[in-house]
């Protein structure tokens, strides 16, 4: 080959090297478009993103140190839910007690002397045996699904901001046991819960309790009072002294309070582009801080926002 030939090729083939790494360095160093993050997408919501409380289905309960918010799940657990109505419109839960936390797993609340038959609070006119409501069918449920991997139900998502997962092969679901949802605490037989004692989930999601307690509903505000108290002994976390519980003074249905006292709290619906716009900015971290994208998300973190109700 001719020596002039031979380096115009050698200048081309430098040059084309260059060319390439500078296209390479390029790609490497040039970090994807910015996205809206969580907060920036909810202060740009709209109101029809969300929706209210139900009076009926919302329990608030008073404690010495601030309100605890429950709203309950009557399309899970309608008899569970019915119970629990009926126990607080009957001022049933007024002056029992928290009688156990548990570290990274459940708050527990009741009636302290309930194994005591004689000393026991009467359930009034509450059914004194409701069945077991571990899962209902799948069929027709307004199931707003995550496509992301769940170890525990071939599908997950969320119905009425409700945490649920499902077996389409069996055709059901069932709500599941995230941070701050509420059950139905019950003995070994599946049907021994009334709704009279419950719990609420303050640590890591023991989902190996779905399918095994009924789950009633969720707390929107007030977590932090019931996640923050002091833990109990080395009895599954009871209490094992009276005066280490904690008072609940009343428990009562919004529908039973005057409209000026009730919490004006809003949930984010979980049926909207927005819900799903919130899951892609937690799904995909493009934040500066994030060395790693997770790109995944599962059922227990993709926690439903809830919002003071906006003044007119």
């Amino acid at each position: 080959m001719h020596a002039k030939t031979t380096r115009f090729l050698v200048a081309l083939l430098c040059c084309a090297w260059s060319v390439g790494a500078q296209a390479a360095t390029k790609t490497a160093t040039t970090k994807p478009e910015p996205k809206l993050g969580a907060a920036e997408l909810i202060a740009q919501s709209k109101p029809q993103d969300w929706r209210g409380l139900d009076p009926e289905n919302t329990l608030l309960m008073q404690l010495d140190s601030g309100q605890v918010i429950i709203e309950l799940a009557p399309r899970f657990a309608p008899q569970h839910s019915a119970n629990i109505r009926t126990l607080a419109k009957e001022r049933y839960f007024d002056g029992l007690a928290v009688l156990r936390v548990q570290d990274n797993f459940v708050t527990q609340w009741g009636d302290p002397d309930a194994e005591n038959a004689e000393r026991a609070k009467p359930l009034g006119t509450a059914a004194k045996h409701v069945p077991a409501e571990f899962d209902v069918a799948l069929k027709g449920l307004p199931l707003t699904r995550l496509p992301d991997a769940d170890g525990w139900a071939p599908v997950t998502g969320f119905v009425d901001g409700m945490p649920v997962a499902a077996d389409p092969r069996k055709g059901r679901a069932w709500l599941a046991h995230c941070y701050g949802m509420v059950g139905a605490g019950r003995n070994n037989p599946p049907d021994s819960s009334t709704g009279a004692e419950l719990y609420v989930v303050i640590g890591q999601a023991p989902r190996g309790l779905d399918l095994n307690i009924t789950l009633v509903g969720r707390v929107l505000k007030g977590m932090e009072l019931l996640s923050g108290l002091p833990r109990g002994g080395p009895n599954m976390g009871f209490y094992d002294k009276p005066e280490q519980r904690t008072a609940i003074r009343s428990t009562q249905l919004l529908a039973d309070l005057p409209e000026a006292e009730r919490p004006a709290l809003q949930v984010l619906r979980t049926d909207t582009p927005l819900w799903q716009q919130l899951l892609a900015a937690r799904r995909d971290r493009r934040e500066e801080w994030f060395v790693h994208n997770p790109g995944h998300i599962n059922l227990c973190n993709a926690t439903v926002p809830v919002r003071n109700q906006p003044a007119p």
